[in-house]
C-alpha cells in the first residue's frame, strides 16, 4: 500500500507535498487532520476566493445587517442608505475589538464598545472621542473598517478579500443555471431566508462539503427517515437506483440530480399532485388560488430534485441553504437556512417548514444521523494516519456531461471536483492570482 509520511512533511508543507495529497481517485487522510493544512486553507482558499456570506433577503432595508464569516474571519453584511450591500471586517481599526456581536438586526451605525470609535454603514470612520489627543496623526479616510469585494447572484451574496479575483459570474460558471432553477421555489414570490438552525460537529469542514453530493449514503444513513414517510415519498427518494446523476460544474462546484422530474419546478404542472400534498392543495383552493397557481405552489413546497454544491462553503439543497463555517481543523459549524415564499400563502410556508423540521430540523431525522456519520469519519481519520480516503466510486462510468464529467447519482464525482479545486488553490493560488 502506498503511503505518504505526513509527519515528515509538516509543518513546512511544500506545494509539491500538498499536490501529492490529492490523486484523481483519492485524497490523503491528513486533509481531515492536519492543523497546518487547515491554516493554509484559511489563507489560500477562504481568503482568496468567493465565499457565501448571506442572502439578500436577510438584509432587506437600509441599516439591516447580519453577522457572518469568511473562513474564520468575522464580517458584517449590511445594506447602507444608498441600498448598497457592504461586507465589512468585524474589527475596529483602533484596537481590534469587534464592533457588532448581534447575529442580525437594524442600526444606523456601528460603534466600538471599547473606545467609542464610530463607523457608518459603508464602514467609513465617522467619529472618534476626544480627537484632540491625536493631533494631526489621525487620518479618518485611512482608518475605515476593511471592506471586502462583494457581488451577488440570484440573491446570494458572496464576498472576497481578493480584489483582482475573477467576477462572481465567471467563478460560478455553469452553476448559475442551477441557482436559477433552485430559486423557482418561490413559485412566483421572492425567496425569503428564514432564521438558521445552527449546530457544530467535531469534524473537518471538508467532510460536510462531501456530503452534499453524496447520494451513496442516503438509503443507509437515513433509513430511519425513510421509514417515517409515506410509501409514495419513500419510492420517490429511492433515487440511488434511479436515472439521476452527479456532474462536475467546474471551479469545485457540482450538482447531484436525485429526482430528474423535479429539476425544473415550472414544468409538468399538470401531473398528479402527490398524496402528501392533497390537503395543502385543497386548502389553497379554498383560499381562492387558481388551479395552476395551486399546483405551482405545491410543487415548490416539496423542493427541487437536486443538491447544488458551491465551493467552498455553500449548498442549495432541495429546499434550504446549507452553509458550512470552519472553526478549527476538527470542528465545523453548520447553518441550515430554510427558505419560504415572501408574501406567499402562510399555509404553504408552514408546510415547507414542517418538511424542513422533519428532516433537517434539530429534532428531525436527517441532521442527527448525518452529524454522527461526520463525527465518526473524523474519529476514524485519526486511525492509520498514512492511509487514503477513497473517492473512486463512479469513476469507471464517468462520461462527458453538459458542463463537465458526469456519472451515476451515487458517484463521488462531486467530491473529486471539490478536491481538484482544493489542490489548485493550495498549490497554485487559485482564482485571482
Amino acid at each position: 500500500m502506498e503511503t505518504i509520511p505526513v509527519k515528515n512533511i509538516e509543518p513546512g508543507l511544500s506545494h509539491e507535498a500538498i499536490a501529492g495529497l490529492v490523486r484523481p481517485d483519492r485524497v490523503h487522510t491528513s486533509l481531515y487532520t492536519s492543523p497546518t493544512l487547515f491554516e493554509l486553507e484559511m489563507q489560500r482558499i477562504f481568503s482568496r476566493t468567493w465565499v457565501w456570506v448571506a442572502h439578500e433577503s436577510e438584509v432587506p432595508d437600509p441599516g439591516s445587517f447580519k453577522s457572518s464569516f469568511v473562513g474564520t474571519q468575522p464580517v458584517i453584511v449590511v445594506r447602507d442608505r444608498k441600498r448598497n450591500i457592504n461586507v465589512l471586517l468585524n474589527r475596529c481599526r483602533h484596537r481590534a475589538a469587534t464592533v457588532c456581536e448581534h447575529r442580525h438586526g437594524k442600526t444606523n451605525n456601528f460603534v466600538c464598545p471599547y473606545h467609542g470609535w464610530g463607523y457608518g454603514l459603508d464602514g467609513s470612520l465617522r467619529g472618534v472621542p476626544h480627537p484632540e489627543s491625536y493631533g494631526d496623526t489621525l487620518d479618518k479616510a485611512e482608518l475605515g473598517m476593511v471592506r471586502l469585494r462583494t457581488e451577488s447572484y440570484g440573491g446570494m451574496i458572496f464576498a472576497t478579500f481578493q480584489e483582482d479575483i475573477v467576477p462572481l459570474s465567471e467563478f460560478l460558471g455553469p452553476a448559475k443555471k442551477w441557482i436559477d432553477l433552485f430559486m423557482k421555489q418561490g413559485a412566483g414570490y421572492p425567496i425569503q431566508a428564514t432564521e438558521a438552525h445552527r449546530f457544530r460537529f467535531p469534524g473537518n469542514w471538508k467532510i460536510q462539503l462531501e456530503n452534499t453530493t453524496d447520494g451513496y449514503h442516503f438509503p443507509i444513513v437515513h433509513k430511519s427517515f425513510l421509514s417515517s414517510v409515506d410509501k409514495q415519498t419513500e419510492e420517490m427518494l429511492n433515487f440511488v437506483d434511479g436515472s439521476g446523476y452527479v456532474e462536475d460544474l467546474g471551479n469545485g462546484h457540482s450538482v447531484m440530480v436525485m429526482i430528474p422530474d423535479l429539476v425544473d419546478l415550472e414544468e409538468n404542472l399538470e401531473a398528479d399532485i402527490p398524496e402528501r400534498f392533497l390537503e395543502l392543495a385543497q386548502a389553497l383552493r379554498d383560499e381562492g388560488y387558481e388551479e395552476m397557481q395551486v399546483r405551482r405552489i405545491v410543487r415548490a413546497v416539496g423542493g427541487s430534485g437536486f443538491n447544488l454544491n458551491l465551493f467552498p462553503n455553500a449548498a442549495c439543497s432541495m429546499a434550504f441553504f446549507r452553509i458550512l463555517q470552519p472553526i478549527s481543523v476538527q470542528e465545523t459549524e453548520i447553518h441550515h437556512v430554510a427558505i419560504e415564499m415572501k408574501g406567499g400563502p402562510t399555509i404553504a410556508n408552514q408546510a415547507r417548514l414542517r418538511l424542513h423540521e422533519h428532516f433537517q430540523g434539530p429534532m428531525g431525522f436527517g441532521t442527527p444521523d448525518d452529524a454522527e456519520a461526520w463525527e465518526r469519519v473524523q474519529r476514524g481519520g485519526g486511525a492509520g494516519e498514512d492511509l487514503w480516503i477513497m473517492l473512486n466510486r463512479g469513476l469507471p462510468g464517468e462520461r462527458p456531461g453538459a458542463d463537465g464529467p458526469r456519472s451515476d447519482v451515487s458517484a463521488e464525482t462531486g467530491m473529486r471536483a471539490a478536491y481538484q479545486q482544493w489542490k489548485t488553490y493550495m498549490t497554485e493560488g487559485g482564482q485571482g492570482v
